[in-house]
């Protein structure tokens, strides 16, 4: 994991513990195996052949042995039904732990502003200037979920996708068009200027054509306000 210095796993711990069970119990039974600190073994292996062998090894033997601490196989322990997964605590807690897309947003006085939408709800009226967690589902962005210091706070709604199921790759697709369509609107007015400077004398227009009030304004007189002296 990224998270993880190396040689220290501590966040990693339980995949690291995979890894070293199927290295002492799997990986040096093979051919081709070569520990650190010997020299290089030509791999013999395939895919498809370790594939094959990882998948004996945890049905036929992994699973049939039994565990220094419950007594029983994993297999045995898994077929009683007494394991239950540790649910969180309510639904605001899991889409903590499912909404994996978190922004950072602050909170302004029409709601908040997220991928050019608003979103609304009457508790966020209290929280105005402050900055809090955006989670939302990129398949669904009808609503998104805020989170205020880690703790749960609403569901902010889109008006303008409300009771509508709209991903953010269809508000991508449909910018994307947008942006094509005034693009060709561009296109097509800049070659009407085009073709408007390429006919004779668009361009350069006459002296005669030039406006009248220009040639008939008087020039400007210097006056001056100030006194002068007698001996001037």
């Amino acid at each position: 994991m990224k998270f993880s210095i190396p040689g220290k796993p501590r966040g990693r711990g339980r995949i690291e513990r995979f890894f070293e069970t199927v290295n002492q119990r799997l990986l040096c039974m093979l051919p081709g195996y070569s520990p650190p600190g010997c020299a290089d073994k030509k791999p013999v292996l395939t895919v498809p052949t370790l594939e094959q062998a990882l998948k004996v090894f945890i049905i036929e033997q992994y699973h049939q042995k039994s565990h220094s601490a419950t007594g029983l196989t994993p297999l045995e322990r898994w077929q009683e039904h007494g394991f239950l997964p540790q649910l969180p605590e309510s639904l605001e807690k899991l889409d903590l732990l499912l909404l994996t897309v978190a922004k950072s947003r602050r909170v302004q006085q029409d709601g908040i502003r997220f991928q050019s939408l608003r979103y609304i709800d009457p508790l966020l009226a209290a929280y105005v200037g402050e900055s809090v967690m955006v989670r939302y589902d990129p398949r669904d962005m009808a609503e998104i979920r805020v989170f205020y210091q880690n703790r749960f706070l609403c569901r902010a709604v889109c008006q303008e996708l409300a009771g509508e199921t709209v991903s953010l790759k269809d508000i991508i697709r449909a910018r994307r068009q947008r942006q094509r369509d005034l693009r060709q609107i561009i296109d097509q007015r800049r070659s009407l200027v085009d073709q408007w400077f390429k006919i004779p004398g668009a361009a350069n227009p006459s002296a005669s054509e030039v406006r009248p009030e220009r040639a008939t304004q008087p020039e400007p007189t210097n006056k001056t306000t100030l006194k002068r002296y007698a001996t001037d």
